[in-house]
């Protein structure tokens, strides 16, 4: 029987390196943005509200980002039919709002990246943006 295993933790110079990228790209794009990284167990381990983007942007991105880690999958993958229950049942931890990914490292989940304040595509594009920037799977 199996007591302990080895897992990927993502590091302080990783989530700095995703802020980064992921502030480039938004305004690259003109879309200022609230963006929130959690580690695998929904804990954040860095965020930033950009100058101009929306401040309860926040608090969407954060629930973004702990909903892809919590399932492993894109927010958006919340069946639309279930959204409202889901939201209730969890007190508002879970949206099926799109901006929030998993971050996989060689299949790991290692945690979630969440953007808030642009439209669902423009949040993805930033995500993916500071997946990109560590070598996250994509």
């Amino acid at each position: 029987m199996t007591y302990v295993a080895s897992t990927l933790t993502l590091t302080h110079s990783g989530v700095m390196a995703m802020l980064h990228a992921a502030v480039a790209k938004a305004e690259e794009m003109g879309q200022p943005q609230c963006i929130v990284i959690v580690d695998a167990s929904g804990e954040t381990l860095g965020e930033i509200r950009m100058s101009g983007a929306k401040y309860l942007s926040r608090r969407s991105a954060r629930t973004k980002a702990r909903t892809a880690a919590s399932i492993g999958a894109p927010s958006s993958t919340i069946p639309e039919a279930v959204r409202p229950a889901i939201a209730a049942a969890t007190q508002d931890a879970v949206t099926g709002l799109g901006g929030g990914l998993p971050i996989r490292v060689s299949g790991t989940l290692v945690g979630g990246i969440g953007v808030g304040s642009g439209s669902a595509d423009q949040d993805v594009e930033v995500a993916q943006a500071a997946l990109a920037a560590i070598g996250a799977d994509l």
